[in-house]
């Protein structure tokens, strides 16, 4: 049982990454605002985390790339909490994106975010 909850949550994160990193391409104004402004070259940011996010998905359903996909995930998580942090910072709010209550983006930063990691974590394991 365990093997097929593993393998379950494996495939939704490589279609969860797949589909964040191609709306990077998709509609890259709903990322734009989200980038901390004293980030240099904004567009760059934008365009590179889609495509690793899209790599990364890749290589989850490679198994001998999945240890390192997965780590890769984790830092890209990482790299990702300052805009999280922006948001926050700004009120919740960005236009080109979406406006939550305050309390809401905390859950996202300080919950949704480990809960992510985690989530990645646990599919590291090749069958």
């Amino acid at each position: 049982m365990e093997t097929i909850l593993i393998n379950f949550l494996r495939i939704l994160i490589i279609g969860f990454y797949a589909f964040a990193g191609s709306y990077h391409f998709i509609n890259p104004e709903f990322y734009s605002d989200l980038i901390p402004n004293y980030l240099p070259y904004p567009n760059f940011i934008n365009y590179a985390s889609g495509f690793f996010e899209i790599l990364l998905a890749v290589g989850v359903a490679i198994p001998k790339t999945r240890l390192l996909a997965v780590k890769s995930i984790i830092v890209l998580l990482i790299l990702f909490i300052p805009s999280h942090v922006y948001f926050i910072q700004v009120g919740s709010c960005v236009e080109s994106a979406f406006c939550v209550a305050p309390w809401i983006a905390w859950v996202r930063l300080l919950v949704v975010h480990p809960l992510l990691i985690l989530w990645a974590w646990a599919i590291r394991k090749s069958n």
